[in-house]
């Protein structure tokens, strides 16, 4: 083993200007990209051409690549902990002296507890098939993502209607005629692609109803928005349903072919009028009415969006099971301008990408979150990581001595880091890959700086939709400092403890060669192009015999199996939120289009645009309180506060008070961020087990702030 030497791929140090395609690595979309570099440096980044949806457009979070590949503050080199965890006291350590301490750790466990007293999380996407062989060949079940705090609750959701998770259901955004979006803010927490397409849509005449806490820039570009109080957009999807059933506005011939459950719906929403719902979410019962005649007489081009990041209250399952439902009913399954059902090579007949994982040991060990095993109705692939945490603390059903965060940084991504720390400080070994300074590395034992994305390939990614595709990131100059990819870095790990047989590979380009064995698609055309196309032609599925929905039933469940052997109800009876006292407000979080959560805040351009958040409240609200825009303000919860800035609005609902996440960084190396802004993960106390009990999504929106001037 040579712990000195960066791996490169072939043709990294070649001299003169080169083109390399690759894929973004600045948020978690990874857009297909076009990298031009001269003598070693990247001078020139844009959307790949290659890609018909792509073009050449790139949005500012990937223009600052460059600003992020040439600045200091990242991890350079390992460091091991020598100070209590979070005092920031390190030393440098060499990657060999680094590997034999984390592979020392890590034997002590397995000894003590068996490879499941490992864990392991990331940000999940297209490479996971590397993390998952990895934890796997240590002998653990617990692989987990970010889902938790994104879209597990509009994943479960599909799961007990079509037997088919989130990504399962592709959206003809481009070709709808109405869509209906819940939040789901398309324009500032963008995906390229997405964006266009929407755009598109809108610039051919289709309309967009938004519905939202505050007036977002994809409200500006809505034809019809509701402020509508918050977490109560359940209700409204029940009042629409209401009217469509009540109407008989749905394609009663797809329904009555593909639905089961229909009359149970139909006695569950008998009194869900648009009266009562304007009662609950403060949007016009004749609005109500008129938009959602509106919508069915388009149909079957329409989209309601199930949500995105739905991880916010405990009715969000509802909320996204409710949305599909009116999808069903407006006959848009397999549809142009509705729900596209995704295919893998597979359902075209042609040969994928041969699975890392495949090579790893059977692990027959259950989770240590309970999920697939106490929790039946969840879906065990990436599990719940907010579970994680009562294991760390309680033992049971065992525990767990060693966790790695690659890439994922839970100490800012889940709510109340207090209570996180708590659970991380029984752990024997903390490790994190990353590129960034995370909140998580700095309070780990052992921090191994990743290759930024411009430094290092990635295994070939496999993507299904209506057509799937193959892309590649492909590595582009040689690593600035001592950092190394994530493959390496596994492999490494993996002989150290003497399990290393399912990423036993000399260097990437071999694991490129197993990846695409039998799939007819040659390395050189990938990398020349990025991203190859596996099929040439659409082909949908019948609507007349053949959806092949992996329900029990084969069909669309309204009443749903899974949820009966839960124990949980197929229709839940609307919660209303309480009543706020003065000076209170539900506390709420997104995005802006050039930040990505916690991971850009401290680049050096994006850092110009916003280097601290503002909490945004009701400008009527505001005069009770005597705060004036700008002024700085307190802002308190669970016995935790909190100083920043104030931003007056009449465009955000007076029961709201909204920050963008991602402010509020600790790490002092991060000196563009440092204490800049309000961290809202800190103001969730108490919130870590908080989740939708239908879903598994954080009730990340059921915290209750109170403001006053400081």
């Amino acid at each position: 083993m040579d712990g000195n030497k960066a791996p490169n791929v072939t043709g990294v140090d070649s001299p003169g200007r080169r083109t390399v395609s690759s894929l973004c690595g600045m948020c978690a979309v990874r857009c297909p990209i076009q990298v031009e570099v001269e003598d070693g440096r990247v001078v020139w980044i844009q959307g790949n051409p290659n890609d018909k949806a792509m073009e050449t457009s790139l949005c500012a979070k990937g223009a600052a690549a460059i600003a992020f590949e040439y600045d200091d503050e990242r991890p350079q080199y390992p460091l091991i902990r020598t100070g209590p965890r979070g005092s920031g006291q390190w030393r440098r350590a060499g990657w060999d002296e680094a590997l034999d301490y984390i592979a020392e750790k890590l034997q002590a466990v397995i000894e003590k507890h068996g490879g499941k007293g490992i864990a392991f999380s990331d940000r999940g996407g297209p490479f996971t098939d590397l993390s998952k062989t990895f934890i796997k060949s240590l002998g653990s079940p617990n692989y987990f993502n970010h889902d938790c705090t994104c879209g597990r609750n509009a994943h479960h959701a599909s799961k007990s209607l079509f037997g088919m998770g989130r990504t399962d259901l592709g959206m003809d955004i481009k070709n709808t005629k109405h869509l209906v979006l819940f939040g789901r803010n398309m324009i500032e927490s963008l995906q390229v692609k997405e964006v266009k397409d929407f755009i598109g849509a809108l610039s051919k005449g289709a309309k967009c109803t938004y519905i939202d806490v505050r007036a977002t820039l994809t409200a500006s570009k809505a034809t019809r928005f509701w402020m509508i109080r918050p977490n109560t957009e359940y209700a409204l999807n029940l009042a629409f349903i209401n009217v469509v059933l009540g109407e008989s506005l749905y394609d009663a011939d797809f329904v009555n072919k593909w639905v089961v459950g229909l009359e149970e719906l139909k006695a569950f929403v008998k009194d869900t009028t648009p009266e009562w719902a304007e009662k609950v979410t403060g949007v016009p019962a004749g609005e109500i009415r008129s938009a959602i005649r509106e919508i069915a007489a388009d149909r079957p081009r329409v989209i309601f969006h199930p949500g995105w990041m739905t991880a916010r209250h405990r009715q969000s399952f509802y909320t996204s099971r409710t949305s599909h439902i009116l999808n069903v009913l407006m006959g848009n399954i397999e549809q142009t301008g509705g729900l596209i059902i995704s295919k893998g090579p597979g359902d075209y007949g042609v040969k994928g990408l041969n699975k890392l994982e495949s090579r790893a040991p059977k692990v027959e060990d259950p989770r240590v979150d309970g999920v697939g095993t106490k929790f039946k109705h969840f879906d065990s692939g990436p599990g719940l990581l907010h579970l994680l945490f009562p294991a760390l603390m309680s033992g049971d059903p065992y525990q767990v001595g060693a966790y790695f965060a690659y890439r994922h940084d839970p100490l800012t991504s889940l709510p109340d880091v207090e209570a996180m720390k708590e659970a991380l400080d029984k752990l024997d070994l903390l490790v994190s890959i990353d590129v960034n300074y995370s909140e998580t590395a700095w309070y780990s034992d052992v921090i191994l700086p990743e290759s930024t994305f411009l430094e290092r390939g990635n295994v070939i990614a496999q993507k299904s939709g209506a057509k799937p595709n193959l892309q590649i990131r492909d590595q582009c100059i040689s690593p600035r400092f001592d950092s190394r990819p994530a493959w390496w870095i596994f492999r490494e790990i993996l002989r150290r403890l003497g399990k290393g047989e399912a990423l036993d590979f000399e260097d990437l380009e071999e694991i490129w060669r197993y990846q695409l064995e039998g799939t007819g698609v040659s390395l050189a055309d990938l990398r020349a192009k990025g991203v190859i196309g596996l099929v040439s032609k659409e082909v949908r599925r019948d609507r007349d015999t053949g959806l092949g929905f992996k329900t029990k039933s084969g069909k669309i469940e309204f009443v749903s199996p899974v949820l009966a052997e839960a124990g949980l109800p197929q229709f839940a009876p609307f919660h209303e939120p309480e009543a706020k006292g003065a000076g209170e407000f539900n506390l709420v979080f997104g995005r802006v289009a050039y930040h990505n959560h916690a991971h850009t805040m401290n680049n050096p351009l994006l850092n110009e645009l916003m280097s601290e958040n503002a909490l945004w409240i009701n400008s009527a609200k505001a005069e009770d309180l005597g705060v004036a825009d700008g002024d700085t303000i307190e802002v308190k919860a669970n016995g935790y506060s909190a100083k920043g800035k104030v931003r007056l609005t009449e465009f955000i609902h007076p029961e709201a008070a909204f920050m963008v996440h991602g402010f509020g960084r600790t790490v002092p190396l991060q000196t563009r961020a440092f204490g800049k802004g309000i961290a809202d993960q800190r103001l969730m106390k108490g919130k870590l087990t908080s989740y939708d009990p239908a879903g598994g999504g954080n009730n990340l929106t059921e915290t209750v702030i109170s403001v006053q001037k400081a």
